[in-house]
């Protein structure tokens, strides 16, 4: 198999979903990366991003 690069920007977007019993991990998660994340552009279903909000 051949492996090839893909430039990527510096800045990517993101989308964060998590099936109901799973959104407390991707909350708490998100928050221990939050400065990392912070640098991006975040997506997410509506439950989850509602969770989300800072």
């Amino acid at each position: 198999m051949d492996v090839s690069e893909v430039p990527m920007g510096l800045r990517k977007r993101i989308a964060l979903v998590a099936h109901d019993n799973k959104k407390r991990d991707l909350v708490e998660w998100a928050r221990y990366n939050l400065g990392l994340l912070a640098q991006h552009e975040l997506f997410a279903t509506g439950t989850t991003g509602s969770l989300l909000v800072v």
